[in-house]
């Protein structure tokens, strides 16, 4: 029988990692935050900022990963990151000032960069041409449910073990899943085992590759393109609904809503994130590819409009799909929008620059929500602004979006 393609085997293995890195170091965050208040007397600003500030570490030392990454590879870099985000998340667990986490979080900041979406999606799109939706899909299927298996079991964590020791075991969980497997299956590129790109013998003819040719831009190519621009706008914009899965368990929480309900309404997010991916491919078949960006990046501030207009458990569930659905597909979207306009050639670092300008705003998103609602008791006045910068979001990315439609 003829063994598998080896890419689907590192989009296995990469999808069930970025899982548990993301609902570590990222979803259990936001159950953390009331715990970790109510104990140390932080208001929500200051805690949120950290994440903030992890986020922009994040984007700056991403510049630096993705140059290591086109030069040599993802093995090396996430499995180091892995084996030292696990005595990071101990530290976490130890802290009592507010220096101290902060600088905690600055460390995890450069961790994350080297194990989160970035490098595994650039991974991808050096293993895959003809079926790289199909892999990025994979890859996003399993880490979708990040935020549904680790809000809850984070939360039921807490309640039975206080907030410090479910850091504890969330470590362990971290580095049991996540270190062996990118030691012992991670390659840089299908050549390093005899293989063309999506499988192909070496030296397979070019007529075999029935894909339209791809520009394959260097990063100051990049850089100048046209498109550059309004995609940096478009995907920083859109990135600032990052903050509002970080304060939705304080969110419903506020408004009477059970810790039970708020977990499993918070992680039902990363179900309906894997709905969007699935949905993601038809529509990719059926439209042009900026009307799918369009109605992609369209989906947020709808889904907003929902929680708001709709103050009942009925449109949490509207809210928790739509929302999860969008965001889901908008990570795939974002993926294919650059690899189709600039190629494999510097992938990962031309990601890693448009990731940035991301970062900013993701820092400020969660950090501004909290200073919002310090200041007036609510984070309505915050969605609404969310909603206006959504929708600019859309109408950028529409602009930037000047692929080829598909014959």
């Amino acid at each position: 029988m003829k063994r598998p393609y080896y890419g689907w085997v590192l989009a296995v293995v990469l999808g069930a990692c970025e899982t548990v890195s993301w609902g570590v170091l990222y979803y259990a965050f936001s159950v953390l935050i009331a715990p970790t208040t109510g104990e140390l007397g932080w208001s929500r600003a200051a805690v949120s900022g950290a994440l903030s500030v992890m986020l922009v570490v994040s984007g700056l030392a991403g510049l630096g990963v993705g140059r290591w990454l086109d030069e040599h590879g993802p093995r090396l870099l996430m499995t180091a990151g892995s084996i030292v985000a696990v005595p990071l998340v101990i530290a976490w667990s130890q802290v009592h000032d507010l220096l101290s986490f902060y600088l905690i979080w600055i460390a995890i900041g450069i961790v994350f960069a080297t194990v989160n979406y970035g490098p595994a999606f650039a991974t991808m799109i050096v293993w895959f041409r003809r079926h790289r939706s199909q892999a990025l899909t994979l890859v996003t299927l399993f880490a979708g449910f990040a935020s549904t298996v680790f809000v809850p079991l984070t939360a039921w964590l807490v309640s039975v073990q206080g907030w410090r020791q479910a850091l504890v075991t969330l470590a362990i969980l971290l580095g049991v899943l996540t270190i062996v497997p990118y030691a012992l299956f991670l390659r840089r590129r299908p050549a390093d085992l005899g293989l063309g790109v999506d499988g192909d013998p070496l030296d397979a003819p070019s007529d075999v590759d029935v894909a339209p040719p791809e520009l394959s831009a260097s990063f100051r190519e990049a850089l100048r393109h046209p498109t550059f621009k309004w995609l940096a706008l478009a995907f920083a914009l859109y990135a600032l609904g990052v903050g509002v899965p970080v304060h939705f368990v304080a969110y419903l929480g506020d408004h009477g809503y059970p810790l039970a309900f708020a977990a499993a309404a918070a992680g039902g997010i990363g179900a309906a994130q894997v709905l969007g991916r699935l949905l993601f491919a038809p529509l990719e078949r059926r439209l042009a590819p900026r009307t799918v960006s369009l109605l992609i990046y369209l989906g947020q501030p709808a889904a907003l409009l929902v929680l708001l207009f709709v103050p009942s458990e009925i449109g949490v569930i509207a809210f928790v799909v739509l929302f999860g659905a969008a965001r889901g597909a908008e990570t795939l979207v974002r993926s294919t929008i650059v690899a189709g306009l600039y190629g494999p050639r510097r992938i990962a670092s031309i990601a890693a620059a448009l990731t940035l300008a991301m970062t900013v705003t993701q820092a400020i998103a969660p950090v501004s929500l909290g200073a919002v609602y310090d200041r007036v008791g609510s984070y309505v006045p915050g969605f609404w602004a969310l909603i206006a910068l959504s929708a600019v979001a859309a109408l950028a990315v529409y602009v930037g979006d000047r692929r080829p439609a598909r014959a």
